[in-house]
């Protein structure tokens, strides 16, 4: 990770990218990377009825800052959930902007695999806002996904996949979701470091690679 300077992690709603890449973060921070954290939506309207709305908000910058990343490299949109298809030249001129202003080396992004169709608009969006200035790595949503490539492996220890957790930990809203189980979180990557004999790792899709 040392490769890269600024990261910036296009995360479609709030937890999609702690989910599928905070050791990746943890790990980065770690090396002295800037990493900056874009959230689409806060998904107001699939909030459970016994929180409040802005509840996501609250425990997106609470796990981004169990992640280490600053606050002031925190941006929460408001895009509609379920409905970016409808706002994508929006999404894309945001991209511009974000790419303008940070001069990030690495975007993280949903990968080409996710089925899920905010994802697939800030995939599809930011492949054309960032083809020509930056490596692309889409990430591993497991339940999103039908089949994955897994071409880039970032290796994680103990410290970094506990981190990954407890950050997760924050979104109390989420809890009724069996995906954000502590142990299927640490099943994933025990199961993807076991594929390059390491003890945890998370996985990339290579989309564009720039060096």
């Amino acid at each position: 990770m040392t490769d890269f300077q600024r990261l910036l992690i296009l995360s479609p709603h709030t937890d999609d990218g702690e989910y599928s890449a905070g050791g990746t973060i943890v790990k980065s921070i770690e090396a002295d990377s800037e990493v900056y954290y874009v959230a689409f939506s806060a998904c107001e309207r699939s909030v459970p009825a016994c929180y409040s709305q802005d509840v996501l908000r609250k425990e997106c910058l609470e796990a981004t800052q169990e992640l280490g990343i600053p606050h002031s490299n925190v941006m929460i949109l408001d895009f509609d959930v379920r409905n970016f298809l409808e706002s994508r030249q929006e999404i894309l001129e945001k991209m511009i902007v974000f790419g303008k202003d940070i001069q990030p080396d690495l975007i993280i992004v949903p990968s080409s695999f996710d089925t899920h169709q905010d994802h697939k608009v800030v995939y599809e969006e930011s492949v054309r806002a960032f083809k020509r200035t930056a490596s692309i790595w889409g990430m591993e949503h497991p339940i999103n996904n039908l089949s994955f490539r897994t071409d880039l492996f970032v290796t994680l220890d103990e410290k970094q996949i506990t981190k990954k957790i407890d950050a997760l930990k924050k979104y109390e809203s989420q809890t009724i979701r069996r995906y954000f189980e502590p142990h299927y979180i640490r099943s994933i990557a025990y199961t993807r470091g076991m594929m390059i004999d390491k003890l945890y790792a998370e996985v990339f899709e290579c989309i564009r690679s720039v060096f």
